[in-house]
């Protein structure tokens, strides 16, 4: 099949997850054409079947803002006529499926067939702001497919949004070969000493993720054990984060890394991943702490249920309450016997149910069934 695939190519986790479906889905012979305003953060230029088309937006004094959704659209046509694409798969929906609408009525009465995938914040808020929600309800019913990253997210997307159109539930997924434990003991040396616990956050550093509250959880884990906290990502909540590492007197223990391209290198020599979020869609960097059998502590909330099992892989605490995921933190982190077998339990469940060889196929098989339909 030939693809074409647009993302926001910036530290999130819609991006993340098109980008590695672009990746995997070129490793099994697809032709992928990626669609947007910058070369995506994850995306290996060198993996062949991959073409990336930068959506250039012109700039003129009569528009307070540049018309981004208007220049995507023109792409998305030209791309889809130019390299006879088979279907557009958007993920996130403002403005990706508006603009695929708009290219696919271009070209009509060619058909171009266009996938939205739902991933969360698209839905919970902007969606549900009363001045998106009719376009985003209109560009999810135009969808030719639509996908939801959770079960979770399904329910909030009909409740919320009420589109009528069928929303299938595909979850995310992890390369099992490429997030697993790390043996990189210089990397490990080089951010603790070998009597400290490694503790580790990664997100795009928004208020919806509560970087503060991994500060403050690390500070009460600090005060009981030796450890390191490594905060890799980066966003608006970054220098509130800091000041918490400082008023908290542990900001020599705490590294804020910025955005990394080795995260499963990171991931792989921590010990315990903090997710303490006010919402997760589906929480994909959980999953791949699993994958590299680190125990997770989050947020019983949104999709994470899905992907956590309390006691388990980890454990899920009510959002907010610090304390008692500072408690769940030292529980983990105290009893070696306790973390290992909770991080070989979380690696068993990513690979039974997440890996990419389980998943691409049902993404592979829905393509099937829309381009079907005629």
């Amino acid at each position: 099949m030939k693809i074409g695939i647009t993302c926001y190519p910036t530290y999130g986790g819609s991006g993340i997850v098109a980008t590695e479906l672009g990746m995997e889905l070129a490793d099994r012979g697809h032709e992928i054409h990626f669609i947007s305003y910058e070369l995506p953060m994850r995306l290996n230029r060198e993996v062949e079947n991959i073409q990336f088309h930068e959506v250039e937006v012109t700039t003129y004094p009569l528009f307070h803002h540049p018309p981004y959704t208007l220049a995507l659209a023109t792409k998305m046509a030209e791309v889809a006529e130019t390299q006879s694409l088979d279907l557009l798969h958007c993920h996130y929906a403002i403005p990706h499926s508006v603009s695929a609408f708009l290219a696919k009525s271009m070209l009509a009465p060619r058909r171009l067939p266009v996938v939205t995938t739902l991933h969360g914040t698209d839905i919970t808020l902007v969606g549900s702001d009363r001045s998106y929600l009719p376009i985003t309800r209109f560009s999810i019913d135009q969808s030719d497919g639509v996908t939801a990253v959770s079960r979770s997210l399904k329910e909030a997307t009909l409740q919320i949004i009420g589109a009528k159109n069928e929303i299938e539930v595909i979850y995310n997924f992890v390369n099992c070969d490429k997030y697993k434990p790390s043996l990189n003991a210089e990397l490990r040396n080089s951010l603790a000493s070998p009597d400290e616990k490694i503790l580790i956050h990664v997100s795009n550093f928004r208020a919806v993720k509560r970087p503060t509250d991994v500060v403050e959880i690390f500070a009460r884990v600090q005060q009981q054990l030796p450890s390191v906290l490594l905060m890799v990502g980066d966003g608006p909540e970054r220098s509130n984060a800091e000041w918490c590492a400082r008023n908290s007197g542990v900001d020599a223990k705490v590294h804020f890394m910025g955005k990394r391209d080795n995260i499963e290198e990171l991931i792989g020599i921590s010990d315990l991943l903090l997710l303490p979020s006010e919402n997760e869609s589906f929480g994909l960097v959980a999953l791949e702490a699993m994958a590299c059998e680190v125990p997770v502590v989050a947020s019983r909330v949104g999709g994470l249920p899905e992907v956590i099992t309390d006691g388990v892989e980890g454990f899920l605490v009510e959002p907010k309450d610090v304390d008692t995921m500072a408690e769940r933190s030292l529980s983990i982190l105290t009893r070696d016997s306790c973390r290992i077998e909770m991080g070989k339990r979380a690696r068993r469940t990513a690979q039974a149910r997440f890996c990419s060889q389980n998943i691409i196929p049902a993404y592979e098989a829905y393509y099937r069934r829309i381009l079907d339909r005629g």
